[in-house]
């Protein structure tokens, strides 16, 4: 508990400094425009699904790639299991 107003007055000037290094006036001014936060929100969304989109792209080539490598070294369980899944998909496609 605050005792004294000194360590009342410390307190405040420190919650000030820390408000001003938050730049709340800024963040405060800006949630107040529904526009902005719309627009930005919107942006938002659409650079997470473009990045999601490419993410997946990449680790789903780059998977493909591995599984290839593995088919032509030709390893006994991998081959077989490989194997399967070939043949899994072919009878399902017909």
């Amino acid at each position: 508990m605050i005792k004294t107003r000194d360590e009342l007055e410390r307190k405040i000037e420190l919650w000030i400094e820390a408000s001003e290094r938050m730049r709340l006036p800024e963040y405060l001014q800006y949630l107040s425009n529904p526009r902005k936060v719309l627009w930005r929100s919107f942006l938002s969304g659409i650079a997470r699904g473009a990045g999601s989109a490419v993410g997946f792209t990449i680790l789903g080539a780059i998977i493909v790639i591995v599984i290839q490598r593995l088919a032509l070294a030709n390893l006994p369980v991998i081959g077989d299991f490989l194997a399967d899944i070939v043949e899994i998909v072919q009878h399902k496609l017909k």
